[in-house]
């Protein structure tokens, strides 16, 4: 049976996982934060650090790092980890999409990030092994085309695609991103075992609860999700999912973290002076 240890990102609300074979010490790391204050511009490994200080705590051999997409909350510290493991970097084979559809938001550049800057692009029903276990990747679209879940034993991590049954699901109106696709993603997830337990990518805290918790079930959220518990139709999701989408705001770490997470996590090249600038495009407000 494999082993986990959480680590909670205040800052933005993100679960990272740290998921391992005890008989191998073989582990995975599945959505590392890299710690960004945008007020300052200044970057730090915190979190990551505290993910590599557990896993020698441990005695552990990281051995692959582990995207579920490409995150718009948060900069991904996957690219940092990989460096410091060499563990293999892997993401939905979908990210293509995703890099096609951002990269032109940030202009013209001479390091464009294709497929190449990850190191396996995941597709529905690939495996990886983890010692003497297995990780299978269920596709999962919908929040973004590339979202992926990833199985371990009786575990599902499925990223931003479900959330705690008293907070509901993701938003799908990032470019690439659908109500209905998302809704057939997470009849996906709810079709594995009831008993399956489900890792969530984030937790938010609705008005009836003051504690953050990342761990549910697929029966709780077939029984409880406020937004897809059993009984609810494509339609009526759709609606819903397409009418909440228009009242929310951009997420504050949208522009840093996808220039970043396109590139697996890698800040952009140094500009001409020696220092890394991210971006950050204008528009007027009712301009032509």
């Amino acid at each position: 049976m494999a082993m986990l240890k959480s680590f909670f990102d205040a800052a933005t609300h993100t679960v990272t996982y740290l998921v391992w074979d005890p008989a191998t010490r073989a582990a995975a790391v599945i959505d590392p934060v890299l710690d960004f204050d945008p007020n300052a511009g200044r970057l730090s490994t915190v979190s990551a650090d505290a993910v590599i200080s557990a896993a020698a705590e441990e005695n552990l051999r990281i051995d692959w790092i582990l995207d579920t997409h490409a995150h718009a909350d948060h900069l991904s510290g996957a690219d940092y980890l990989r460096r410091l493991t060499g563990a293999k970097l892997g993401i939905g084979a979908h990210i293509t999409k995703v890099q096609k559809a951002f990269v032109p938001l940030f202009g013209v550049t001479s390091d464009t990030p294709d497929a190449h800057v990850f190191d396996l692009l995941l597709k529905d029903g690939d495996t990886l092994p983890l010692g003497n276990l297995e990780i299978r990747v269920l596709h999962t679209p919908g929040h973004t085309p590339a979202c992926v879940t990833y199985l371990i034993d009786d575990m599902a991590f499925v990223g931003d695609t479900l959330f705690m049954p008293d907070y509901g699901t993701a938003r799908a109106d990032f470019p690439g991103g659908d109500a209905a696709t998302l809704f057939r993603s997470i009849h996906k997830i709810l079709a594995l075992p009831s008993e399956t337990r489900v890792f969530v990518g984030h937790d938010y805290l609705p008005e009836s609860r003051d504690t953050f918790v990342w761990e549910t079930t697929v029966a709780e959220e077939r029984a409880g999700n406020v937004h897809v518990h059993d009984g609810v139709s494509e339609h009526d999701f759709v609606e819903m999912r397409e009418a909440r989408d228009k009242t929310l705001a951009a997420p504050r770490l949208i522009l840093p973290s996808l220039q970043v997470n396109i590139r697996a996590g890698a800040l952009p090249p140094a500009e001409a002076d020696g220092k890394v600038y991210l971006k950050l495009p204008v528009k007027w407000l009712g301009a032509a």
